[in-house]
């Protein structure tokens, strides 16, 4: 159980169709959440994803910093100021690990801090930690994960029939529901976390 009691609340996860209306869909979330006046953390899978999303935040006029691998020496003041009312942190999934996002009390009257995961990884462990970067010890905040079905994870571990079936049926709909939405996403990373599993243990066996 958690220290006091958790005020974080899960918006429901968009998948969407292709990587470019991905990026669209994350940076008007950003938008939105941005007109509250709430931090923002928004998690990125590479450094090379962090910087293309920090060219579209400077495309939209929306004041960021990056934490990546090449702010090593910034890495603890930035993460440390991701709580302030209105920032906006764009993060790979491990920069900033250790140090707190504290909250100022303009941002917790506003909502508190609002976490955007732009990517499924492997293990579910390290999804679970960019979350829980929000709403920690009784503070307000808010998540939501965007994806696209053309991240690797997806394109990797999930059958092409099934992907492709997946695919046609987000064509039709225009939006999945936030139910086949999650089923994809367990999918994907339990068969993901079975084949790390299998080279941890039977690494020759995996290779073939």
């Amino acid at each position: 159980p958690t220290h006091r009691p958790l005020q974080r609340t899960a918006l429901p996860d968009q998948m969407l169709l292709s990587e470019q209306q991905k990026w669209s869909a994350v940076i008007e979330s950003i938008k939105d959440v941005h007109r509250q006046e709430r931090p923002i953390l928004v998690g990125t899978r590479t450094v090379a994803e962090s910087e293309q999303l920090s060219a579209l935040l400077t495309a939209a006029n929306l004041a960021h910093v990056v934490l990546n691998a090449r702010q090593d020496a910034e890495e603890a003041r930035i993460i440390a100021a991701a709580g302030e009312k209105r920032r906006i942190t764009v993060a790979t999934n491990m920069a900033g690990r250790g140090t707190d996002i504290k909250l100022t009390a303009a941002a917790k009257r506003a909502g508190g801090l609002h976490v955007i995961a732009t990517c499924l990884h492997d293990a579910r462990r390290i999804d679970r930690q960019l979350f829980g970067r929000s709403a920690r010890q009784g503070d307000p905040g808010s998540v939501q994960r965007i994806v696209s079905l053309q991240d690797e994870i997806f394109k990797h571990y999930l059958n092409p029939g099934l992907l492709a079936l997946i695919q046609s049926l987000a064509r039709r709909r225009g939006q999945l529901s936030s139910q086949v939405v999650k089923a994809v996403c367990a999918l994907a990373q339990y068969r993901a976390e079975r084949q790390q599993l299998r080279v941890l243990f039977f690494p020759i066996e995996a290779v073939r």
